[in-house]
C-alpha cells in the first residue's frame, strides 16, 4: 500500500533524482526544488498531481508526481511513480553541453584516453 504524501526531499530520493538523500535536502536548501510554482524547503509535503521542477544544471527536469512510494525503488518503477513531462529543449541543452566537453581538451592535459578518443571520434563523425 503506498502512502498519500511525503516529504519532497523523500520522494526525491525515493524516485531516484537524487542518490542520497542529503543531497536532496541540500537542492531544496539551495533553491534547486519548486513544487507547483514554489520554492520547496525539504519538509514540504509532495502530493499526487503535484509538479515538480528540479534544477539540475544545465537542464531542469519538469516532473509531475504520480505515486508516492513507501521507499526507494527501483529503476525499472520509476514510471509508476512520477511522469516526466521536461521539454524536448532541456535534453537538447544537456546533449550541446555534454559535445562540448568532449571537443575542448584543456592544454597540456596529455593524450586522450581510450573513452576520450571514442567520443572525440563519435562527435567527428555525426557531421558527416
Amino acid at each position: 500500500m503506498t502512502q498519500l504524501e511525503m516529504r519532497i526531499d523523500k520522494w526525491l530520493w525515493c524516485v531516484r533524482l537524487y542518490k542520497t538523500r542529503t543531497l536532496a535536502a541540500e537542492a531544496c536548501n539551495a533553491g534547486r526544488v519548486v513544487v507547483n510554482g514554489a520554492a520547496a524547503k525539504p519538509s514540504r509535503i509532495v502530493r499526487n498531481n503535484d509538479e515538480v521542477n528540479v534544477k539540475m544544471p544545465p537542464i531542469t527536469k519538469t516532473v509531475v508526481v504520480l505515486n508516492v512510494p513507501n521507499n526507494r525503488i527501483g529503476a525499472k518503477l520509476v514510471p509508476e511513480y512520477l511522469h516526466d513531462i521536461t521539454p524536448l529543449e532541456e535534453y537538447e541543452k544537456l546533449e550541446f553541453a555534454r559535445l562540448q566537453f568532449v571537443a575542448q581538451r584543456e592544454k597540456g592535459a596529455g593524450r586522450p584516453t581510450k573513452k576520450e578518443r571514442r567520443e572525440i571520434d563519435r562527435f567527428d563523425t555525426s557531421w558527416d
